[in-house]
């Protein structure tokens, strides 16, 4: 109940409409218990009493009970169904937004596909409980008050004999649905799964093909797909016993009616049009109850879905775990790292440990090491993509933390291996994070990133529409796009994760160009792989095993015979020839 009222809380900005709901609903249950009435004035007056006057005004007054309710019941269904629409479409927005704010920590710990499955597949389900249950709940809860109004009125000992057999289905229904949502959160991991599934392959479908992995990728999804059937068919064998056992108990209060209200007729205590307008009333009120008993499954499911939606708005995202209040206008860019250590969530050997390294402004400190050194984690730790468990960095004398994340953020540029392209057009995709730049600066900063002249050659120039992750243009055109956004931003501090290793060299020899542009006068951190790189760089430094083993300019380190040389041997001397 908790969980249902945490989402029911969404219904407040719609509590006017959901006003409108609530009255149609009340007139169906009223004009509905009007049918179970006017059973006994067809029975008693017309059939038994042959009255002529009752023969011509009841037709008419079915009709115009059936006409209002059907009236009625399109509203009610019509607005519940808007409100859930709407409610769904609030969260699914609020769940996105926060999952865009969480730190990246979180992203690296959860599958993409996972994400989605929440966003999409466990907020759909949500959406049958906040519309087709709502709707049922205030339909028919409604119904069965006005029914039992009915039969009560009619005769109220029989009356309690009918609703006998109500407690008893209600123990073994909670029960039911205690299972039914246990087995409805299993399927909702197995569903995650096999979104995950579908999103690793569909995202590496080159690699999926070049290996032949096809058959493989198939079975491994289709033991995904048939774990998913057999949560599916387990919560179907639950939720379809309900069906029988309110028959079951149905069949309780409708034996106790036809016994002793018969009895009654018999000994002249009821007429028998009482007795079959008590007895319509009675079957009707069954309808609702059954109804009942299938929204609480819908419920089930649905609240099993919530949990894992609000599971995750529950964690704390980025700007709410954001101690920094200091809003800098303008960084200058001198950079401090002191006995900086981080541990990843769940290891215990540090990825960096006692960092120390100071870049002035304008520096270039390139980083180089093996795979796994800790080059990567020391520059996410810049823009707090991670926070130092020990140590501290300031940036102009500020602690990082102090600064405000976003004015933080807004002062680093990033342009990594893997440059990432929306699916727009090339102005925007340059212009991304920018709200007011006019067409000049775009063009300046295309111009300055060499990208300019492939641009216009496009089929409309800045307006054409990039294909998924820019699989239009070439490598190197993707850098320069990358580059480009990065000289739009302009900010004082640069963080390239060389992006120039997968280039061959005519590509290379542009985007190392560009990438010149880029670099004046700014605080740059690179994580080289390319020997030019290292050689423009005001400062080497050496990384291994999270630690800075060595630091210097390239000639001074090649006349040391250090870890450094070790390194220029194995990644750049090929590239010297």
């Amino acid at each position: 109940m908790k969980l249902y009222l945490r989402l029911l809380k969404f219904l407040k900005p719609y509590r006017w409409t959901l006003a409108g709901a609530f009255f149609c609903s009340a007139m169906v249950a009223l004009l509905t218990a009007a049918y179970a009435w006017l059973v006994r004035p067809v029975l008693d007056d017309v059939f038994i009493r042959k009255d002529g006057v009752m023969l011509m005004i009841l037709p008419v007054t079915i009709i115009v009970v059936a006409f209002f309710k059907g009236a009625f019941n399109y509203g009610q269904a019509y607005l519940v169904r808007y409100i859930g629409n709407r409610i769904i479409a609030d969260i699914r927005k609020n769940l996105y937004h926060h999952i865009v704010l969480l730190p990246i920590g979180f992203h690296a710990k959860n599958a993409t596909g996972k994400l989605m499955s929440r966003v999409i597949n466990d907020v759909g389900l949500m959406q049958t409980a906040v519309s087709t249950v709502v709707k049922d709940l205030f339909q028919q809860t409604l119904t069965m008050i006005a029914l039992t109004g009915v039969i009560f009125y009619q005769n109220w000992r029989l009356a309690l004999a009918a609703i006998l057999a109500i407690p008893l289905a209600t123990y073994p229904l909670i029960r039911v649905g205690r299972r039914l949502r246990k087995i409805a959160r299993m399927g909702q991991e197995k569903i995650g799964d096999l979104t995950s599934v579908l999103q690793e392959t569909f995202a590496g479908i080159r690699i999926v093909k070049a290996f032949g992995r096809e058959d493989f990728e198939t079975e491994r999804f289709n033991k995904k797909n048939m774990n998913y059937f057999k949560n599916v068919m387990r919560a179907t064998s639950v939720s379809e016993v309900t069906g029988p056992m309110m028959e079951t108990f149905g069949s309780i209060g409708a034996a106790a009616i036809i016994w002793y209200g018969g009895y009654q007729v018999i000994t002249d205590q009821m007429t028998p049009g009482t007795f079959f307008s008590f007895m319509a009333a009675s079957m009707m009120m069954y309808a609702p109850m059954k109804g009942l008993s299938s929204a609480n499954s819908i419920l089930q499911q649905a609240l099993a879905a919530a949990e894992r939606v609000f599971m995750i708005l529950d964690e704390k995202n980025e700007r709410e775990l954001d101690t920094g209040r200091r809003k800098v206008p303008s960084l200058r860019g001198e950079i401090e790292f002191r006995e900086v250590s981080f541990y990843y969530d769940g290891i215990q050997t540090p990825a960096l440990s006692n960092i120390n390294l100071k870049a002035k402004p304008g520096e270039v400190i390139a980083l180089v090491g093996s795979s796994g050194a800790g080059k990567t984690t020391l520059v996410n730790m810049i823009p707090r993509f991670y926070e130092p468990q020990n140590g501290s960095i300031s940036i102009d004398g500020i602690p990082i933390q102090e600064i405000h994340l976003g004015s933080l953020r807004n002062q680093i540029g990033i342009v990594s291996q893997e440059v990432v392209l929306f699916d727009d057009t090339v102005r925007w995709n340059i212009a991304y994070g920018l709200d007011a730049v006019s067409d000049e600066e775009i063009i300046r900063a295309a111009e300055a990133a060499y990208a300019d002249l492939f641009i216009r050659k496009m089929p409309k120039g800045y307006d054409t529409v990039l294909e998924k992750g820019g699989a239009n243009l070439s490598g190197g055109e993707r850098q320069r796009l990358a580059i480009a956004r990065a000289l739009l931003r302009n900010p004082p501090i640069l963080i390239l994760d060389e992006a120039t290793s997968a280039l061959d060299a005519e590509s290379e020899f542009v985007v190392q160009k560009a990438l010149m542009n880029l670099m004046e006068n700014r605080t740059t951190f690179v994580i080289a792989h390319r020997l030019s790189t290292v050689q423009r760089a005001t400062c080497i430094v050496v990384v291994d095993q999270g630690r800075i083993v060595e630091r210097g300019r390239h000639e001074e380190l090649m006349r040391r015979d250090g870890p450094y040389r070790k390194v220029y041997q194995m990644q750049f001397q090929e590239s010297a020839k």
